[in-house]
């Protein structure tokens, strides 16, 4: 990399934000989680530091490990503490919020800084236009659990310049992570190839055909590492909700992509997986 990156800001202090920050405060970063929200930042630590302390009575880090990744890690809900090098925003799916965070953010950093937004669905190139400098702007889709998946989408738009997306790829290599470049399109790669499992699957649910336990052990059975409906519940139904509507409305509404009540009733009771220890399962035990 031409810029070499030492300071990587997280915004949003949900799971992924978090995930991420612990990823990168791992990996040898001065890493920065910023949540405008107080008490959601005061979560994230104590989460944090519960995580860490797991991975050392599992034996997977050492103690030292654990020492030095909380020393490189600052929690924060002063946008002035947000000076990076690179800035991954993690926040809630709504392109303008994004935009005004990255042109706040714009305001108290140096001209260079690159922003990376983790959106699952929303178009990266809209998000880029309407910050200052687009061409410092692409997607860096993370996967849920972020310290465990390995995949991480590099979304290209029309603005993007071979620098910004070099120092992301580089910097989700040496996230331990595996880079794949993807230009902007609904969905991605990823999300877009997954929409007809969790739909058919729910498909069938909504037919009586198989309820969800058998539906989930049947594609389990044939190769698939964890079925639609657990799966679902690990993403966040309400994650996912919101992304089955930005494809479907972003591909012109086709039938076989249209979301499925069963998605938008959960999301209606706020039964959205394990977050909420309620979904198409419950995680009360």
């Amino acid at each position: 990399m031409d810029q070499i990156i030492q300071t990587v800001c997280v915004c949003g202090a949900g799971t992924m934000g978090s995930g991420i920050a612990q990823i990168a405060a791992q990996s040898g970063f001065y890493t920065i989680l910023y949540d405008v929200n107080d008490e959601m930042v005061g979560k994230a630590e104590q989460g944090m530091q519960a995580t860490l302390q797991q991975l050392t009575e599992k034996h997977k880090i050492t103690t030292q490990d654990k020492a030095d990744t909380l020393s490189r890690l600052r929690f924060t809900h002063d946008m002035n503490d947000c000076l990076a090098d690179v800035v991954i925003e993690a926040i809630v799916e709504k392109p303008g919020i994004k935009t005004a965070l990255f042109n706040q953010l714009a305001e108290v950093n140096h001209s260079e800084v690159i922003f990376a937004t983790n959106t699952s669905s929303l178009s990266v190139t809209d998000i880029a236009r309407q910050v200052m400098r687009p061409e410092r702007v692409a997607g860096m889709h993370f996967f849920n659990p972020a310290p465990v998946m390995k995949l991480v989408e590099v979304v290209t738009t029309p603005y993007s310049n071979n620098h910004t997306i070099a120092t992301i790829v580089e910097l989700a290599r040496q996230l331990g992570k595996t880079p794949v470049l993807c230009k902007d399109a609904p969905g991605f790669i990823v999300n877009h190839v997954a929409r007809p499992y969790y739909l058919e699957a729910l498909k069938l649910a909504e037919q009586g055909i198989g309820d969800f336990e058998t539906i989930d052990l049947l594609l389990e059975a044939t190769g698939f590492k964890m079925g639609p409906f657990r799966l679902m519940d690990l993403i966040g139904n309400d994650v996912n909700y919101a992304v089955s509507c930005s494809v479907y409305e972003q591909l012109g509404s086709p039938e076989r992509l249209r979301p499925s009540p069963l998605q938008k009733e959960r999301v209606d009771k706020q039964e959205l997986g394990r977050k909420t220890k309620k979904g198409y399962y419950n995680y009360n035990s």
